[in-house]
């Protein structure tokens, strides 16, 4: 057994390109599992602390299919960032300090009609990033019919529409 798996998988660096495939081809299926056990949450949300773990299992979980690193070790290291990052997702539901440390908070950057120009140039949003998302969202080229708009803490932009319900009075 031990000598088909050496076939099938090597050791080291002198990988032959059968090997690496075999590699490959068991490690899609690890990564796969290793997804399942982060969350959905990882590829869903996009924000930054998402983007870490689809990074780093990448990084790391290809040493094992070049033979840069020892197979178990990636397997067991991916492992790891999984779980870490679906505790600190899990946390993050029930403590807002958890929350704001590993995924941030919202930043206003426009309200009552004021551009709110330090957020703005500590989130790296120009008048013309704003103005687009009010077309995108809206259907809209001002800002006149905008109560509210945000970079929200997955760095998407959200439009908040002014309450413009005209009552009608007997």
């Amino acid at each position: 057994m031990s000598d088909l798996l050496h076939t099938l998988f090597g050791e080291g660096k002198d990988l032959s390109t059968f090997q690496m495939g075999c590699r490959a081809f068991v490690m899609f299926f690890i990564t796969l599992a290793l997804i399942r056990l982060a969350g959905m949450r990882a590829f869903g949300q996009k924000s930054a602390f998402d983007s870490i773990i689809v990074i780093m299992l990448g990084a790391i979980l290809s040493r094992a299919v070049t033979g840069a690193s020892a197979f178990v070790g990636t397997i067991v290291a991916g492992a790891v960032l999984a779980l870490v990052h679906r505790l600190l997702a899990m946390i993050s539901v029930y403590s807002d300090v958890i929350g704001f440390m590993v995924k941030g908070r919202k930043t206003i950057l426009f309200r009552n009609g004021k551009l709110l120009k330090k957020n703005m140039l500590i989130t790296s949003i120009s008048n013309k990033d704003l103005l687009e998302e009010v077309r995108l969202e809206l259907n809209e080229s001002t800002l006149d019919n905008v109560k509210e708009i945000f970079m929200e803490r997955s760095g998407k932009i959200s439009v908040v529409k002014k309450d413009n319900i005209n009552k009608l009075t007997k």
